[in-house]
């Protein structure tokens, strides 16, 4: 069995297909037998795809020390976030507003906000990201904040 990327050459959909062998697709397309999913059209052609090649193992210790760097990394990052930053917690966005509208001194800080609370700080022009997970420190078991809310 052999998977070829196809795109559609009346309305350029591009999918994939399954066939017995490359005699086998050259012999369907040639008689108009593929049809495109999206608009049925037989005018099927093999777009350009990346062969699934697995890693000699001569590559898998470099895989290996490129996660091991990855990881490193990952971990420096959250543990720069947990000296470096105010953990909030459900105050995010106030806080965010606070500093925005000058109520309060700026600072790095993270927490935890909704999605609607996220929209709303875009909408008002303050940025604010979600922090990807594996970069999060584990909040604190009692949020004490460093400065409070004023």
């Amino acid at each position: 069995m052999i998977l070829y990327a196809l795109a559609c050459q009346d309305c350029d959909h591009e999918f994939e297909g399954w066939f017995a062998s490359s005699e086998a697709f050259e012999r369907l397309a040639k008689r108009r037998q593929i049809d495109c999913p999206e608009c049925g059209g037989h005018k099927v052609g093999k777009q350009i795809m990346a062969p699934a090649v697995r890693p000699s193992d001569k590559a898998l210790p470099a895989r290996a020390e490129e996660e091991a760097a990855l990881k490193e990394f990952v971990r420096k990052a959250r543990e720069h976030v947990s000296k470096n930053f105010d953990y909030v917690g459900d105050d995010f966005a106030e806080e965010a507003r606070a500093m925005y509208y000058g109520e309060q001194e700026d600072r790095p800080i993270w927490g935890e906000t909704t999605a609607d609370e996220r929209e709303a700080l875009a909408e008002e022009g303050i940025a604010a990201l979600p922090l990807p997970a594996p970069f999060a420190p584990k909040p604190p078991k009692a949020a004490k904040r460093k400065q409070p809310l004023n």
